[in-house]
Order: structure tokens, then sequence, then C-alpha cells
């Protein structure tokens, strides 16, 4: 992941249980570096299961945003 990457589109879905088929309505962010952050705060909550798929069709797990919580500083 470059930093270039960061600034690139992404959308963050957040799963309210692992267990749970529904999830809540997937965000649109301007960058995935604000994605990040919404995702980070959403690891509050421990049964909340953010995923990220970027602007580049990757897509990040709730353990890889964890792994990487300090790429999402605020701006």
């Amino acid at each position: 992941m470059t930093s270039d990457d960061l600034d690139k589109r992404a959308e963050l879905a957040v799963w309210p249980d692992a267990e749970l088929v529904q999830r809540r309505q997937a965000q649109e962010f301007a960058t995935l570096r604000e994605a990040l952050c919404a995702a980070v705060d959403a690891l509050h909550d421990p049964e909340a299961r953010p995923w990220i798929v970027t602007e580049a069709g990757d897509i990040l797990s709730p353990h890889w945003i964890r792994a990487h919580r300090d790429m999402a500083q605020r701006h």
C-alpha cells in the first residue's frame, strides 16, 4: 500500500457481528485514509467488523485494519 493509495476513494462497510448476514449500508469516502479512520473508530465496538473496499478493488479485512491502524492518521 503506497501513500498514493491512501488518497484514492474507498468504501467502508461495517458488519455488526461475524455471524450476522445483514450489514450496515456501505459508506463511500473520498480517501482511503478517511475510510481507515472511520474503520478504526468502528473497532471500538467489539461486535463491529469493518471491511474496506479500495478504489483498486482490494478488500481490507478487520484484521488488516487493526494491523495497519497507524496509517489512519487524521489530518
